[in-house]
């Protein structure tokens, strides 16, 4: 399968979003979110871990064999507790062989029993000598927002990348003349979440080309996340965002991408 065919347009309505229902028959894990989010049956913040579990699924089928996983900027396990939450209530899930934890402090007692194989401490501003050789996938969800200088951090992955090795991710967006503006104000006074970079649709093309990049793939999230709002009880709701994001990734929100080092670098 290709990522011309993997990654069509629009594919992401395709989806399955019920697995997303917080409140379904058999769960007893909950999703990795704020008390606020799970009082509602489909929370639009799950929205991040559900894209990056249909990548994988995607890149499992692609390679026709379990994924060697390396994620970056692990913090407490959420994207794995998520998947264990779908596994509980028998979503299908991608297969892997590995799954390797980077963050710069690992805090081993709250990763327990989530399934990682390795756990590696480490800046990966400074340094690119923590990914394996081996990584099928580089996982960067929700990292690269945090960094001064993320184009070096990308292209430092690239280099140590093997060719055909995707990268899947996704940050906050916002359009490219309203991250220029933001950008240096929050520099200067970084929120609450530690956000100190700024992105959109044009920044993440020329970040893939600069760093030797090929973008497979990327979608907006949502039209209005609308968070613990009564809309998030309804489906249709969950699917007009998925919908929308899938047509007007410069809306400002999130954006999710799978770039990946080209077969033949």
């Amino acid at each position: 399968m290709s990522s011309e065919q993997a990654y069509r347009r629009g594919i992401q309505t395709q989806w399955d979003v019920d697995c997303l229902r917080s409140k379904r028959p058999g769960r007893s894990r909950p999703f990795p979110l704020s008390p606020r989010a799970l009082t509602r049956m489909y929370p639009t913040r799950a929205l991040r871990y559900w894209f990056v579990h249909n990548f994988l699924r995607i890149e499992h089928r692609r390679r026709e064999k379990p994924l060697s996983v390396c994620e970056v900027g692990i913090h407490t396990g959420e994207m794995l507790r998520f998947l264990r939450s779908l596994e509980e209530v028998g979503v299908p899930l991608a297969e892997w062989s590995s799954w390797t934890g980077v963050d710069q402090r690992i805090e081993p007692d709250a990763l327990a029993g989530l399934g990682y194989t390795t756990l590696i401490e480490e800046d990966i501003e400074r340094s690119n000598s923590w990914l394996r050789a081996d990584a099928d996938v580089v996982i960067l969800l929700h990292v690269l927002e945090h960094l001064y200088h993320p184009e070096a951090a990308i292209r430092q992955i690239a280099e140590a990348l093997a060719p055909g090795t995707a990268l899947l991710g996704g940050f906050p967006s916002v359009p490219s003349w309203a991250a220029k503006l933001r950008e240096p104000r929050i520099r200067a006074n970084p929120n609450h979440n530690g956000h100190v970079s700024v992105f959109s649709p044009k920044r993440l093309r020329a970040m893939a080309e600069t760093c030797g990049l090929e973008l497979d793939f990327v979608t907006g999230a949502f039209f209005l996340r609308a968070d613990g709002s009564f809309l998030e009880d309804r489906r249709w709701w969950l699917r007009f965002n998925v919908a929308f994001g899938a047509r007007v990734p410069s809306w400002p929100g999130e954006l999710y991408w799978v770039m990946r080092k080209p077969a033949r670098a």
